[in-house]
C-alpha cells in the first residue's frame, strides 16, 4: 500500500467515514480505524432516528440541511429504506408543560395535539399520566448500516484506502507533513490529519502534542423489551417532553427502551447498567401500559460532548494541518450529510454554503 496521503482521516465510524467520502475527490485519503470493523462503537449502536427538533443550534441547522439527502438519496446508495417515515410524539406530564411549551416555541414543526390524538396514535398510553402532547410529523428512521457502507464503498472507489486494526499511537509533524504511526506496524504521512475519533478525540489530540478540548463521553443505555399485545410497528417514537426516557418500535415488533442517559465516562468498549435498564422501564411504564416480563437485549453506547454540547469543527491554530471533527454528541447520524460536506468545504478552505452559517458556533478554539 501506499505510504503517502493527502488526508489522514482517524475514525472510521459514521463521521469519518463520511469525511473522507466528501474529501476523495480532491484528496488521496487514508481511513484509519483502531477496531476490526468499522463503526464498531458509536455508529453500530446508535438509534437511527432523524428528528429536527434535538440538539444545540448548530446540529439543528446541519440537521435540517441533511434532510433532502435522507429523503432523496443518491441513485447507488444501495439501500431502499435509508429514511422511513416515524413521527415523534412528545408527552408532557403536568410538571413538563414549560419543556413542552419550549419545544412548540422553536417552531420547527412541533404542533400541539389532543390527548384522544395521542392516545390514537399510542394506545398503550395510560390515562392520566400526561395532560398534554406534541406532535413532530416529518421524524423518520435512518438506515445507518446501509449510509455509513455507502460512504465506505464511495471512499474506495474514490482509491481511498481503509486500514483497520491501525490504532495510532504516535502523531507528528515533520517537514510539513505528519506521520501517523499505528499499531499496525504502518507509518503513514500526509499534510492533513482529521480527527474524526469521537471518544477518543482528545486522546488523538494529546498523542499530536495539541491540548485537549474537554470532550466527555456519556453512556446511554438502552433495551429491547416485547410490547405484550400491542402492534407497534407503526408507532410513533414515544418520549416524555422533558426527555428523559423514550420509546420506540424497532424490528417492528419490538420495541427500544431508554432512560436518556448520559452518564460520564471513559473511552472504552461500553456495556449496558443494569440500574439504568430498570430507570428506563419505569419511567416508561410510569406513561404506556406495557407489562414487562423480561430484557430481550440491551446495549450502551457512548454520545461524546464538548463542554458547551455544541460541536467542534476546525483548524487547531496550534500547529498546522490538524482538523477537530468532533463533539457530535447524539447527532452524528442525523447530521452526517451536512456534517461532512461542511468539513470538506473547510478542509480545502472553500465555500461551504449554506451551513457556512454555523461556523463561528462550532470553532473548537473556543475551548483554549
Amino acid at each position: 500500500m501506499s505510504q503517502d496521503f493527502g488526508v489522514i482521516v482517524i475514525g472510521a465510524g459514521m463521521v469519518g467515514a463520511s469525511i473522507a467520502a466528501n474529501l476523495i475527490g480532491t484528496h488521496k485519503v487514508a481511513l484509519v480505524e483502531a477496531e476490526e470493523q468499522a463503526g464498531f462503537h458509536t455508529t453500530g449502536r446508535s438509534a437511527a432516528i432523524w428528528i429536527r427538533n434535538y440538539g444545540p443550534p448548530a446540529v439543528r441547522v446541519l440537521t435540517g440541511l441533511s434532510r433532502d439527502f435522507y429523503k432523496a438519496p443518491p441513485a447507488d446508495i444501495g439501500t431502499d429504506h435509508l429514511a422511513v417515515d416515524r413521527a415523534i410524539l412528545y408527552l408532557a406530564p403536568p410538571a413538563q408543560g414549560q419543556q413542552l411549551d419550549d419545544l412548540i416555541a422553536q417552531d420547527l414543526g412541533i404542533e400541539e395535539i389532543p390527548l384522544s390524538k395521542a392516545k390514537e396514535l399510542c394506545p398503550a398510553l395510560i390515562e392520566g399520566y400526561a395532560s398534554r402532547a406534541g406532535l413532530e410529523s416529518d421524524g423518520f428512521d435512518m438506515d445507518v448500516a446501509g449510509l455509513h457502507q455507502y460512504y465506505l464503498r464511495r471512499m474506495r472507489q474514490g482509491g481511498g484506502q481503509l486500514l483497520l486494526r491501525n490504532r495510532a499511537g504516535r502523531i507528528a509533524r515533520k517537514s510539513g507533513l505528519w506521520a501517523v504511526e499505528t499499531s499496525g506496524g504502518l507509518t503513514i504521512t500526509a499534510p492533513i490529519v482529521v480527527n474524526a475519533a469521537g471518544a477518543w478525540g482528545d486522546e488523538v489530540g494529546k498523542i499530536a502534542g495539541l491540548a485537549p478540548l474537554g470532550l466527555v463521553p456519556c453512556r446511554r443505555t438502552a433495551a429491547i423489551i416485547d410490547p405484550g399485545p400491542h402492534q407497534v410497528a407503526h408507532w410513533p417514537l414515544v418520549q416524555s417532553a422533558a426527555h428523559d426516557w423514550y420509546a420506540r418500535p424497532e424490528a417492528r415488533s419490538k420495541l427500544m427502551v431508554t432512560p436518556c442517559d448520559e452518564t460520564p465516562d471513559v473511552p472504552h468498549d461500553v456495556q449496558p447498567d443494569e440500574l439504568d435498564i430498570a430507570i428506563g422501564i419505569d419511567r416508561m411504564q410510569q406513561a404506556l401500559d406495557i407489562p414487562v416480563k423480561r430484557i430481550e437485549h440491551s446495549w450502551a453506547g457512548l454520545r461524546t460532548f464538548t463542554p458547551d454540547r455544541s460541536l467542534a469543527f476546525g483548524y487547531d491554530k496550534a500547529v498546522e494541518g490538524f482538523f477537530w471533527a468532533v463533539g457530535q454528541g447524539g447527532y452524528g447520524i442525523q447530521t452526517a450529510p451536512a456534517a461532512s460536506a461542511l468539513i470538506a468545504a473547510m478542509v480545502r478552505h472553500e465555500d461551504p454554503g449554506a451551513a457556512g452559517v454555523v461556523i463561528p458556533e462550532i470553532d473548537p478554539m473556543r475551548f483554549r
